[in-house]
């Protein structure tokens, strides 16, 4: 059975490197569930053990934000601070700087993906009305949005899975995050302010984007609802599940917006691939497999417990297998006391190298397409690779100072 395990969870794995499996019309969501599938098909994994395998309070979590961010983009939110941000009085240079800071403040609460979703389209657009090249403002919005997403433990998918899993304080991760990502926003605007382009002009044939007109009601409300799950978790030990599942539930209690738009826009596919990962990852563990590994790798120098291998670790899998699978392989030996801090930076920041490190790169780079704007991977990597190292290395030095 041993062997059947692993046979599932490397081909479960190898999807997730390729996004899918060769001559099958399978994603990675789809090989995941697959996988979980096999393994219960088998019966390496039963039906109640696959069911404990699940950690509920994590895709909660994530399902609750996912409705607030629903929220946002129908009230027209993003769309306005887009516009609002385009018809700033300010040279290239500050305009960036500006991007670059909303953008960050943003992913810090309603997720990156999401963020970026809502922003790229408009984006591409309002550069075309000043005249801007939109690629380096483009690629300014994936770097920030993925580098402020680290702020919190509810910006990205990762983090949440992080912070739940550890039981992390909320306010006690963001002291321990915001200086590092506050100093990675700054190096990013340097570094793409610095590269040039930022004046020339789009000659592209742009069709505009339909925007979302504001609605100010619904902004109003979805903010209040953020504002007040946020301080929830920084001022009571209540369950943040808990807490953000009653906020979604006031946000759906709507007279305007139907459900059925609000529960369109929740991205399912995501929280079926954490239930397959889920389920694949524990599979493996019941083998004794991870550990021996993890043992061996110890007894080699490289102790996976340790915040500096972690750190390291964390960095090479998340462009290996993403992000997501990246942190579900190596929660089980994160046990230090900056190991949550350690894993969260190093994944998130990671997600900035290559274009496929992450879905909000994907994302902004497949909304740019759509509007008539190419970003190839050499002129992605021409700001990823150095914003990468860059973030990292100021990551690392934090978190070596802390541990000091």
């Amino acid at each position: 059975m041993t062997e059947a395990i692993v046979a599932i969870f490397v081909v479960v794995y190898v999807g997730m490197v390729l996004g899918g499996l060769p001559f099958l019309q399978l994603d990675r969501t789809g090989v995941a569930l697959l996988g979980a599938i096999a393994l219960i098909g088998i019966e390496a994994v039963s039906l109640e053990e696959a069911a404990r395998a699940i950690h509920l309070p994590t895709l909660i979590l994530l399902f609750a934000f996912m409705v607030v961010s629903a929220q946002m983009r129908l009230g027209g939110f993003y769309d306005w601070v887009t516009r609002g941000l385009a018809v700033l009085p300010l040279r290239p240079a500050l305009l960036l700087g500006a991007l670059v800071a909303v953008a960050a403040a943003l992913s810090a609460v309603f997720s990156n993906d999401i963020v970026c979703l809502a922003m790229a389209p408009v984006l591409v657009d309002a550069c075309a009305r000043r005249r801007l090249d939109p690629l380096p403002y483009l690629l300014a919005l994936a770097c920030a949005a993925n580098i402020g997403s680290a702020a919190t433990l509810i910006g990205n998918p990762q983090n949440m899975l992080i912070g739940e899993s550890l039981k992390l304080s909320f306010s006690g991760y963001l002291g321990d995050a915001v200086l590092p990502v506050l100093a990675g926003l700054l190096l990013t605007w340097a570094w793409i302010g610095l590269r040039g382009g930022l004046t020339a002009a789009h000659s592209a044939d742009v069709e505009s984007a339909a925007d979302t007109p504001l609605d100010r009601w619904q902004t109003a409300k979805g903010i209040a609802v953020a504002g007040a799950i946020v301080g929830c978790f920084v001022f009571t030990s209540w369950p943040r599940e808990v807490v953000a599942l009653t906020g979604a539930g006031v946000l759906l209690t709507s007279r305007k917006l139907h459900s059925r738009s609000m529960l369109g826009l929740v991205d399912w596919e995501l929280l079926v691939l954490f239930m397959g990962l889920f389920v694949v990852n524990h599979a493996l563990q019941t083998t004794g497999l991870p550990a021996r590994l993890t043992a061996d790798l110890a007894a080699a120098g490289v102790d996976l417990r340790h915040p500096g291998p972690l750190f390291g670790a964390a960095f090479v899998l998340s462009n290996v297998v993403s992000n997501v699978p990246a942190v579900m392989l190596l929660l089980p030996g994160a046990d230090h006391a900056l190991a949550g801090v350690t894993l969260a930076l190093a994944s998130t920041l990671a997600g900035n190298l290559f274009i496929v490190g992450s879905i909000a790169n994907i994302i902004v780079v497949d909304a740019a397409a759509r509007r008539g704007v190419v970003i190839t991977w050499r002129e992605h990597a021409r700001v990823g690779v150095p914003v990468t190292l860059a973030t990292l290395a100021v990551a690392g030095g934090y978190l070596a100072i802390r541990m000091g």
